[in-house]
């Protein structure tokens, strides 16, 4: 495994200890300004709107299970394929679900691996 696809294996590492940490900071570095992520009922929401709903507590994380990880690097571009078990709060309701997230991941220089956009369905 080449140092870039070690790298964003540990990014995407990094990213679920920060969701489960509700850690806004930690978030803010792995995600870039652009971000485009598509919730599990199909709205856009931003990189703001993610880091909103940690600093608010709308949405607190208990349990971050990775049943499966794939990782792709091809050239400055990574997607990261998780399979696994969350649970948690959101908005007032306790949920536990089983959800595969797509993510696509850019790397420079100056940050490493940041994520560009993502997507949850249910597993």
């Amino acid at each position: 495994m080449d140092d870039l696809t070690t790298q964003l294996r540990e990014a995407e590492r990094r990213l679920q200890a920060a969701q489960l940490a509700a850690d806004a900071s930690a978030l803010d570095a792995l995600i870039d300004d652009r971000l485009v992520f598509t919730g599990p009922d199909g709205v856009l929401y931003s990189k703001e709107d993610d880091l909103e709903i940690q600093r608010t507590g709308d949405q607190s994380l208990t349990r971050v299970d990775e049943e499966e990880l794939r990782v792709l690097v091809a050239g400055g571009t990574g997607v990261t394929w998780f399979l696994g078990t969350l649970e948690g709060v959101f908005k007032g309701q306790e949920f536990t679900a089983r959800v595969r997230y797509t993510r696509t991941w850019i790397h420079t220089a100056g940050h490493g691996w940041r994520l560009v956009a993502a997507h949850v369905s249910p597993a």
